[in-house]
């Protein structure tokens, strides 16, 4: 598994880290056992770095991880850097995000994943003012000072949310969506954030799934999946579920997308490689319902970039089917 620096936070990543929204909620149900199985095989596999957030299944996502973190403290060798998210438990407006609440959602985090610093807290996809207020990052430098955490980030929506987040000196991270069916932040988010020495966190890599090319049109996705109840942005920003690609339009696309998978290669494995190799990322977060699964995106890690046909092809498939839907509005 190759690594590379967080320069800000003063440490490396495997390029392939594991996402846990799933572990939580939003997808179907995982099971505890199923939890501790997926992050055993994540780490075996080369996997350093863990994201979750505060609100995922209520905490439920940082709890298991917590447990899971346990087995370090009498092992040899360093744990995975874990980092969380906080700023979805109050309402979504400025007023929210203060010092206090702060204080009170990282010590929340500190419990459930039993650290008393945490490694890195992003505040997660935030309101467009919140980003430009002076006093939220002067908070975020607070909790560092009180030695509450070690690091803090950003996790946006947008492009222009992620330029104005990488003008803070004290943000170690952006975490984007960034995929082969979102390419916006190829443009000015990964050079800005390079030059800057500030790390990129890829998520939704696989488009909700699409890019593993294993949905159909008839696939039924459980009542409390963010695939089914989010498929508008019922719940929250439609960018978050498919990458804001409507559901029937990404089949179509994924189809042809499947039909350029080099051969030793899955359609997941493709999609994962494509991000590695995008100059400014830093790690990748897929997240897993499998052993199998787990072990299959490590590999990933270690793969050898993809041959310049398969890239400029994805780049068409990209320009003739989804440019014109979502590259205008992330």
């Amino acid at each position: 598994m190759r690594t590379r620096l967080l320069p800000r936070a003063d440490r490396k990543l495997s390029v392939v880290g594991l996402g846990t929204w799933q572990f939580g909620d939003g997808w179907s149900h995982v099971g505890e056992r199923d939890v501790r199985g997926i992050l055993d095989a994540a780490v075996a596999s080369g996997v350093d770095f863990i994201d979750t957030a505060d609100v995922y299944g209520d905490g439920r996502s940082e709890r298991l991880i917590g447990r899971f973190l346990k087995d370090f403290r009498t092992s040899p060798g360093e744990r995975p850097t874990v980092a969380t998210k906080f700023g979805r438990r109050g309402p979504q407006e400025p007023g929210s995000f203060t010092l206090d609440n702060f204080r009170e959602w990282s010590d929340r985090s500190r419990a459930n994943l039993g650290m008393d610093t945490l490694d890195l807290v992003q505040l997660h996809t935030p309101p467009d003012a919140v980003f430009a207020s002076d006093a939220v990052f002067d908070a975020l430098d607070a909790l560092v000072e009180e030695g509450r955490m070690k690091a803090y980030g950003v996790s946006v929506e947008t492009c222009a949310q992620a330029m104005t987040a990488l003008a803070r000196p004290g943000v170690a991270s952006v975490q984007i969506i960034l995929n082969v069916f979102r390419r916006k932040p190829l443009e000015e988010v990964l050079p800005a954030a390079k030059a800057a020495g500030v790390g990129i966190i890829a998520r939704v890599p696989l488009a909700s799934g699409l890019l593993s090319a294993k949905f159909r049109p008839e696939t039924v996705f459980a009542e409390d999946d963010h695939r089914t109840y989010n498929r508008h942005g019922e719940q929250f920003d439609v960018g978050e579920t498919f990458s804001g690609v409507d559901y029937e339009t990404g089949l179509a696309a994924a189809a042809e997308f499947a039909a350029l998978v080099p051969e030793g290669m899955t359609a997941a494995q493709l999609a994962l490689r494509w991000v590695v190799q995008q100059d400014g990322v830093t790690t990748v977060i897929p997240g897993a319902t499998s052993v199998g699964q787990a072990r299959d995106n490590a590999a990933v890690g270690s793969m050898a970039p993809l041959p310049a046909t398969t890239a400029e092809r994805l780049r068409e498939l990209y320009d003739r089917r989804i440019r014109g839907l979502v590259h205008h509005r992330w």
